[in-house]
């Protein structure tokens, strides 16, 4: 744990360079229903500051540039003497951490957007009261989307780049070709290549059944809705029968896909995670793409995916819920987000910093804003992940099985039933 204190003499020194931006600050109130009163303090008055401490997680990676955002929000707000404790939780951990102690869980903590409905129903985060349609309307749909539960905002979008999309070898593959599955695995077969796609993984099996209209999400109480076994997902199933008996399709985990590509692959299906090993391997033949489209109930329909965002919560037990609020703010804002990508390369949600040319550069950032258009959040829970790999597995393996009782099977497990 690290502790850094921003002392109301360095606080101080910046009054007469902000002060002429504007000469009151909201109120620093200990009280949640604060929130809205829009209540003003003089800033002049030294009596009027307090001391605030407020315990902010991030990832190991993150800590640095966490450190910069938090020193530079408090200069920026000198109306308190701030102190930040900063631990090393990263997102992947952060739910199970906090279920252990919620009282000594961090006042502001990241964690990935599958994590908002345990946390909403353990109470672990404040409903977001301020600012609400501005941060709507300045961060992508299905990052905002992710970062609700039941249509109301419970955490701050951070990031929206944990999805996945197509990566292909410009010597095999043209810009045409990459439009749809069928003009991939022509060109594939042409070349003796192959396409690569983890089927068995139920985070890329999903895209045919998302694509085509299927629901995969949680009800109200919590409950997985899933209805990969109505007449759309019958015909998705089809699709990934016949993509999986082409000659050209190979599957594997991630490794395989690296590995290969350059070589016997031609193109696959992955994340942001393996841009730079494939740039590596691809050189001047690197391209990347929205994911294509397939032929499915005899017409063509765009592939989906699941969209993953990094969300910065505010935990109800925090004493500073208006000051954890003003900085998760902070730090989710386009400032933030623009120097989140400089440093550290992650995706934005912010539509403004997503759109700069510095993002729209990077040719895997946009392939993956092109295929956020066609995402929807990853609000499911873990009894999906099992059955989707075993049935995934049966198609790789080339099964000769009736689709509908393996889909009616898949839907009893992931529904729990």
């Amino acid at each position: 744990m690290k502790k850094t204190l921003i002392s109301g003499i360095l606080a101080a020194s910046m009054i007469a360079c902000l002060s002429g931006c504007g000469g009151n600050k909201s109120s620093a109130a200990n009280n949640v229903d604060d929130l809205n009163s829009g209540s003003k303090e003089n800033e002049s008055s030294s009596t009027s500051k307090k001391d605030v401490t407020l315990k902010v997680w991030g990832a190991q990676t993150d800590q640095e540039l966490l450190k910069e955002l938090c020193e530079k929000f408090a200069l920026e707000h000198p109306e308190n003497n701030w102190t930040f404790d900063y631990g090393v939780v990263g997102e992947a951990d952060a739910q199970a951490r906090y279920l252990e102690d919620p009282a000594a869980a961090a006042d502001v903590f990241s964690y990935p957007d599958d994590q908002i409905t345990t946390l909403v129903q353990a109470d672990a985060l404040y409903e977001v009261t301020r600012d609400v349609e501005k941060i709507k309307k300045e961060n992508t749909p299905g990052s905002v989307d992710a970062a609700s539960y039941n249509g109301i905002l419970y955490g701050y979008p951070m990031t929206a780049d944990n999805g996945y999309y197509l990566y292909y070898d410009k010597s095999v593959l043209s810009q045409d070709d990459v439009k749809t599955l069928d003009g991939i695995l022509e060109a594939a077969n042409k070349k003796g290549k192959k396409v690569h796609m983890d089927v068995s993984n139920g985070w890329y099996l999903a895209s045919f059944f998302i694509g085509n209209g299927c629901t995969l999400t949680l009800d109200e109480s919590g409950k997985q809705v899933c209805d990969f076994n109505s007449e759309k997902g019958l015909e998705a199933a089809k699709a990934v029968r016949e993509f999986c008996n082409n000659k050209a399709f190979v599957t594997g985990d991630d490794s395989v896909l690296q590995g290969g590509i350059g070589d016997n692959i031609c193109c696959g299906i992955s994340g942001p995670w393996a841009s730079e090993s494939i740039k590596e391997k691809l050189g001047d033949n690197f391209g990347a793409a929205k994911l294509p489209t397939f032929t499915c109930g005899g017409k063509q329909v765009q592939m989906g995916s699941f969209l993953g965002c990094k969300i910065l919560g505010v935990n109800t037990q925090t004493k500073y819920p208006v000051e954890a609020m003003e900085l998760a703010r902070y730090l989710t804002n386009e400032e933030s987000q623009a120097r989140r990508f400089e440093v550290l390369g992650y995706g934005p949600s912010n539509n403004n910093v997503a759109s700069s040319k510095e993002v729209a550069s990077d040719p895997s950032l946009k392939a993956l804003a092109e295929q956020s258009k066609f995402a929807i959040s990853q609000h499911i829970n873990g009894d999906f992940w099992t059955p989707a790999e075993a049935f995934g597995a049966e198609l790789e393996a080339h099964s000769k099985g009736d689709l509908k009782k393996m889909l009616d099977k898949l839907v009893e497990q992931v529904a729990g039933k």
